[in-house]
């Protein structure tokens, strides 16, 4: 079937709507295949149905593609086939292929290797057989089935490239109706009417009751501006505009507003996608806006490094400061005399260890209006007084939400009108809060722990006693389909590359055995996705070169973490050659970080040795860890410290605390001719490795994930595969040795670096989009909320049935 939207289907080419070329199915492509090469691919039958196991992931058929005879096969119809292949489950006579011939198109087939006779399936009918491989005593046993696509009221484009442009297909879907249909304009017009701040009308008055009365104003209106001083004031003209149905919120003076109401006549007259969002993000609708994160240590000092808390923070506070400059900048513009407020939503901790997680109200460092609202966890006993891991936060959610709405309400006297989740926990309150209240909503996931634990859906019993996944990731499908609009940083977020599966993408469908199956979870096409890419805080983080801006007051101290002979719970292991560069990484000490396996890579390449040093900053050794993992990964490096002996050469530093100073940290890692390696197995965006490169230092970083968009590889930096470190390890050392014999080359990647940065990745660009997704999206909302009552029904049945059900079981923290 064509979709609407001007845009092909997967297997139809535009013209396919006409009754002109079909792009052959998988099943086409197979059973061709089969016609060609019948022989050499039942080998490869034969092959891959002697393994162990009864599920082959993509690098399995690969390989047993390229292995002997069957190799000639991958330059075909076959091989191409194959590689595609995402995973494939064995069953005897039958063989069952995921394939994925593009990002976010999935098809599914099967094979009979006695008859040859390829058929293809339903996501349900694949899911079932992966089961079945998976745990034969699940045959025949029927399970809840999850299907979200029937209820999707949005235009859906199907061209890879609208993925993360959202904004874009929406503004064309609504623009095009309107074009299509004046009538379609009536849902602005009563939009527009409904805009208020604490009960005040702005823009239009009780005088505008339809589009034939708004255009008859704006007529009048339109020569009347025009005929002013552009710089007039609105007090000047504010009555006037009173009489014929217009409210504050135009603009400032007689020239905005004259813009402002020349761009809805143009809308009415002649809608574009461009007019109108550039309209909807001029609307003053966005003055109260809710930040919700409420695991970890939230807090704007003393706190990075401890469990659960890392970059998530270090983005929402540069995101609060940034959004809050835009909504002043906007209100300005738009004459209104009005205060926005941004809450971040965080978790009160009484046992808050030295830093201010206890202080329920904190004001945000550098803004006039945005604060740190903390709210306890609390059960029937009372409230919770220690950390929790972020994985065992569940069962307290839902009263937490219901003490969060009650203190919003008190602290704003208002409901908001945006509110934004982070990660699987605030995505689920805010989705309570946002259903409750009839909301705005957005999400920002940094990180889907599915696509971090590889097969951890399928495996879910054996991870749920330790991770609670089938609790969190009941909350993600929620939240997804809950939400207005889904901000990532990267489209591989979304989506993935030619290789590898979004984090979304994976949600598309899959199966919890014995628990849900889901068919239908999310779709990457839908316009709900909005790539916004975050950027660092440019008072802190700015290139080494600028010597007048550098914080020498720093250095002493810096001196000491890195140099200084002393070896203690502060740091590890000492430096003796302070001539050689230093290659640094900064992150969490868990596994996804996989901060040893690159202190391995450099253990094992004796010339990465002879050329530089290593420092890590990770884990902190000051105090026993209460994180498992934590303790798996430090207990990992002492052993490597002692088995490739590298004191002398290498440097443990505990979690470093003080931003300010880690930015200077970066310049002066810089000063030695170093760089920065990233070597996590996964990355959703990468926020340290746009610091990095914002202080003009060459950087590595891994290819899963938002890093391998960040980076143009072997310009503004190099990509590398966590996966493969010993080719890890020889990419810096061919670096470090041009570098050597030539310094310019390490001066080309650094400037080339920040070029990258400045031209994407800057948080005016990032503050500036949001509040136009606010806009767009709350119109669409609105539009479509009568056709949302069938969704917000399925929605609430599967949270009341599963979500409760499933973090009820989650064990609650035992208090010391």
């Amino acid at each position: 079937m064509c979709r609407v939207f001007g845009l092909s289907s997967p297997r139809t080419s535009m013209g396919a709507c006409n009754g002109l070329t079909r792009i052959p199915t998988i099943q086409n492509r197979f059973e061709d295949a089969l016609r060609q090469n019948r022989d050499d691919i039942l080998q490869f039958f034969s092959r891959i149905e002697g393994r162990e196991t009864g599920r082959l992931e993509h690098q399995d058929l690969v390989a047993a593609l390229e292995a002997g005879e069957t190799k000639k096969l991958a330059g075909g119809a076959f091989g191409e086939i194959i590689i595609s292949t995402q995973e494939a489950i064995i069953l005897s006579p039958w063989f069952a292929f995921a394939v994925r011939p593009q990002p976010g198109v999935w098809e599914y087939v099967r094979v009979n290797k006695n008859d040859l006779i390829v058929k293809e399936l339903t996501v349900s009918e694949f899911l079932h057989l992966k089961e079945q491989s998976h745990d034969k005593t699940l045959n025949g046993i029927s399970v809840l089935e999850l299907d979200f696509e029937p209820f999707n009221v949005s235009p859906k484009p199907t061209s890879s490239r609208w993925i993360g442009n959202g904004i874009e297909v929406l503004s064309r879907q609504l623009s095009a109706k309107m074009f299509q249909d004046k009538d379609n304009l009536h849902p602005l017009v009563n939009y527009l009417r409904q805009i208020s701040y604490k009960g005040k009308p702005l823009l239009l008055n009780d005088k505008i009751v339809s589009l034939d009365t708004l255009l008859s104003a704006l007529t009048e209106v339109y020569p009347y501006l025009a005929a002013l001083p552009r710089d007039t004031p609105h007090s000047e003209y504010e009555q006037k505009l009173a009489e014929l149905g217009l409210e504050p919120g135009w603009g400032k003076n007689a020239g905005v507003a004259l813009d402002t109401v020349e761009m809805l006549l143009d809308l009415i007259q002649a809608p574009d996608p461009r007019t109108l969002k550039r309209f909807l993000g001029t609307v003053p609708s966005t003055f109260n806006v809710v930040i919700l994160s409420p695991h970890g240590y939230f807090a704007q000092a003393n706190v990075l490094g401890y469990p659960d808390t890392g970059g998530q923070i270090v983005y929402i506070l540069d995101q609060v400061r940034a959004m809050e400059q835009e909504m002043l900048r906007r209100i300005k513009k738009q004459g209104l005399d009005i205060k926005p407020r941004i809450l971040i939503v965080t978790r009160l901790l009484p046992d808050a260890v030295g830093t201010t997680c206890g202080q329920r109200l904190e004001e945000v460092e550098g803004t006039e209006h945005s604060h740190i609202i903390r709210v306890p966890f609390r059960t029937e006993k009372g409230i919770v007084r220690r950390w929790i891991s972020r994985f065992e936060v569940w069962p307290y959610l839902e009263t937490f939400a219901e003490d969060v709405a009650n203190e919003l309400i008190g602290e704003l006297q208002a409901k908001p009108d945006l509110i934004i989740g982070n990660y699987s926990d605030g995505n689920i309150v805010a989705s309570i809060l946002a259903h409750k209240w009839g909301v705005t909503q957005g999400t920002i996931a940094h990180a889907l722990e599915k696509t971090k634990y590889p097969n951890s859906d399928l495996n879910w019993r054996k991870f749920d006693e330790k991770y609670h996944f089938s609790s969190q990731f009941t909350a993600d499908l929620i939240a997804m389909n809950q939400t207005d609009f889904i901000i990532t940083s990267t489209f591989q977020e979304i989506a993935g590359n030619k290789d590898t599966v979004g984090q979304y993408e994976s949600h598309t469908a899959f199966t919890l055995p014995g628990l849900y199956r889901v068919v239908h979870g999310i779709d990457v096409f839908d316009p709900k996705f909005n790539i916004v890419p975050p950027g660092a805080d440019m008072s802190v983080y700015f290139p080494y070169t600028e010597e007048k801006r550098r914080l020498t007051s720093f250095h002493p101290e810096i001196e000491e973490l890195l140099y200084s002979s002393v070896e203690n719970k502060e740091h590890l292991s000492v430096l003796q050659d302070r001539s050689k560069p230093i290659i640094f990484s900064m992150a969490r000490l868990d596994r996804v970080k996989n901060i040893t396996g690159l202190v391995e890579w450099y253990g094992k390449n004796k010339r990465l040795r002879e050329l530089v040093n290593l420092v890590v900053v990770a884990g902190d050794r000051r105090k026993e860890s209460k994180d498992a993992e934590e303790k798996e990964e430090m207990k990992k490096m002492y052993g490597l410290i002692e088995t490739h002996k590298l004191n002398g050469q290498f440097r443990w530093i505990s979690a470093q605390m003080d931003r300010v100073r880690n930015g200077e940290l970066y310049r002066c890692i810089a000063d030695t001719r170093g760089a920065f390696v990233q070597p996590a197995f996964y990355e959703a965006f990468g926020l340290t490795v746009v610091e990095a490169m914002t202080c003009g230092l060459p950087t590595f970083a891994t290819l899963h994930g938002g890093p391998a968009e960040i980076i143009v590889h072997g310009k503004s930096g190099f990509h590398i595969d966590p996966y493969e470190g010993d080719k890890a390890a020889e990419l810096l050392v061919d670096f470090f040795e041009k570098s050597k014999a030539d310094p310019r080359y390490w001066d080309t990647i650094s400037k080339s670096g920040l070029q990258r940065i400045e031209e994407k990745y800057t948080w005016q660009i990032y503050s500036h989009k949001i509040l136009n997704l606010s806009g767009v999206y709350g119109f669409w909302k609105y539009a479509t909320s009568n056709n949302r009552k069938e969704t917000n029904r399925y929605l609430e049945m599967f949270h009341t049935l599963k979500f409760r059900q499933l973090a009820g079981s989650v064990p609650l923290a035992v208090e010391d």
